[in-house]
């Protein structure tokens, strides 16, 4: 069976399982199985594969076609133009956080090096990891609650050669007594009974990086509360929120003692970033 042949007959059962572009998520899983583009793949009517590919290839397509997320599947998710391996340890890195991650670079730009700066909640590490090398000179560390996130994250920096420091412990108990100029965060904020709710894909995710509490804010109502004392004068502090929740955690942070700078729209239009500063 040729590439193109195994990819219309691919798209076909994709489409009719309601998946999403089931033409770029069948070329994509054919081009993890054999290192070629997927645009040539899905051209190539001529060159016939091997058994093996095709048998791969149907196992990693049923998985899909469980709703299993792409990028569990290939291992890895796009992030800031670079490839940052993820698994069910970690949740899938989204393009709206990529603004989170641009404009945490911004702030970390502005103060002197060597800047001092947080990554709370980091997941696979990609935001921490981000400003590290955008900004190298800046002291970056990254914390989990979960080691086994933080297995990844470490296995990505190590790959993507960011010097970044790890830290396992709850938000900023793994930080004591430790101040910064830039903290960020997109830390769980999906309220606990909408995540038995969410799109097939998203329940394949640790819940533990999804589950908010009972309104979604938990963690906010904590970063808010914390997040003074870990910021030097001037320091600044970098939140994602829930589509419906900007108001709310900006009050938050306004009750600690910060001064909300702006919140910023993702690509849909949807208030999910907010800065805040230590002003006093």
């Amino acid at each position: 069976m040729t590439p193109r042949m195994l990819l219309l007959d691919a798209a076909k059962r994709l489409q009719a399982s309601d998946i999403p572009d089931p033409q770029v998520d069948g070329a994509l899983l054919l081009a993890h199985l054999t290192g070629r583009h997927p645009l040539e793949l899905r051209l190539d009517g001529e060159n016939v594969l091997a058994e093996e590919t095709v048998a791969a290839f149907e196992t990693l397509l049923t998985k899909r076609l469980q709703r299993y997320p792409l990028q569990y599947l290939t291992g890895e998710a796009n992030f800031f133009g670079r490839v940052f391996s993820v698994d069910d340890r970690v949740l899938i890195p989204r393009p709206e956080t990529e603004l989170l991650a641009e404009k945490a670079v911004q702030a970390l730009k502005k103060f002197p090096p060597p800047a001092q700066a947080l990554d709370l909640c980091c997941g696979s590490g990609c935001i921490g990891i981000t400003m590290a090398l955008e900004v190298p000179e800046a002291a970056v560390t990254l914390t989990d609650l979960s080691a086994a996130a933080l297995a990844v994250a470490k296995d990505n920096a190590e790959t993507l050669r960011a010097k970044v420091t790890f830290r396992q412990g709850d938000l900023f108990m793994a930080v004591p007594g430790q101040q910064f100029q830039v903290i960020v965060s997109n830390p769980p904020y999906i309220p606990d009974e909408e995540c038995s709710t969410l799109q097939q894909e998203v329940r394949c995710e640790p819940l533990t990086a999804l589950a908010g509490g009972e309104d979604g804010l938990d963690f906010y109502r904590r970063i808010a509360k914390e997040a003074p004392e870990h910021l030097t004068a001037g320091g600044m502090l970098l939140l994602e929120v829930g589509w419906n929740q900007a108001q709310q955690v900006g009050e938050l942070l306004r009750q600690a003692g910060l001064d909300v700078l702006s919140i910023d729209q993702d690509w849909q239009g949807i208030p999910r970033m907010i800065t805040a500063k230590k002003t006093r």
